[in-house]
């Protein structure tokens, strides 16, 4: 697949790599495509390629948002929102306040009864939506390993086709998919974001993942 990364922080980074590793072609999209990061990022990644957020919406087939969630609206803006069309949109942002945590939990912009992955869908109606990859740390987002298992990776969007698609992606990143239906089930993923992050905040864990076990 043609992969646009939306984002060219850690996340963006490990991600995109990750889907090269796996034989896609991934094309980054960032707000300075001259940033020295950005650079060594491409020449140090075999295949990669960069350029402005539209030209990576463009480029996708699938497109994977990992910016800040706080500017995921202009970042779309940038992006144009018809560059989204009929695409398959991995959401992997979280509502993340511009604050420090306190006692180790993280402040978020949104309430109970809403979500970002909500409001993206409703910025780009003609895109499908699966909010994903935002409830672990990128260190762990491919081909982790751990001794208890293959962990558990929480996906949801209105979309079925979608959600298989990046169940497929989520496969070949060696991890379990674990669908959790529409994209209002945001409202539930976004905070496990909080939850993973509080024992790195206590206790200078990082490197956990969460596991369903069913009988």
């Amino acid at each position: 697949m043609k992969v646009g990364i939306l984002g060219s922080g850690l996340v963006g980074q490990t991600l995109g790599a990750g889907f090269l590793k796996h034989g896609h072609q991934v094309f980054m999209g960032t707000r300075n495509p001259n940033d020295e990061d950005v650079k060594k990022w491409v020449a140090n990644t075999r295949g990669a390629s960069a350029g402005t957020f539209a030209e990576a919406a463009a480029f996708g087939e699938l497109i994977v948002l990992v910016v800040l969630g706080r500017i995921v609206d202009k970042v779309i803006e940038l992006a144009k929102p018809e560059n989204f069309a009929g695409k398959v949109v991995i959401d992997a942002t979280n509502p993340l306040a511009d604050a420090p945590p306190v006692n180790g939990v993280l402040l978020y912009t949104t309430g109970p009864n809403e979500s970002l992955g909500e409001k993206l869908q409703q910025m780009i109606p003609q895109a499908h939506v699966v909010k994903s990859f935002n409830s672990v740390g990128a260190a762990q987002m491919v081909n982790p390993h751990y001794e208890q298992g293959t962990p558990t990776m929480f996906l949801c969007g209105d979309d079925e086709g979608a959600k298989s698609k990046v169940s497929d992606i989520i496969r070949q990143f060696g991890w379990e998919p674990f669908d959790c239906g529409g994209i209002i089930a945001s409202r539930a993923l976004e905070p496990l974001c909080i939850l993973w992050c509080l024992p790195g905040f206590l206790r200078n864990q990082w490197t956990h993942a969460f596991k369903v076990l069913t009988d």
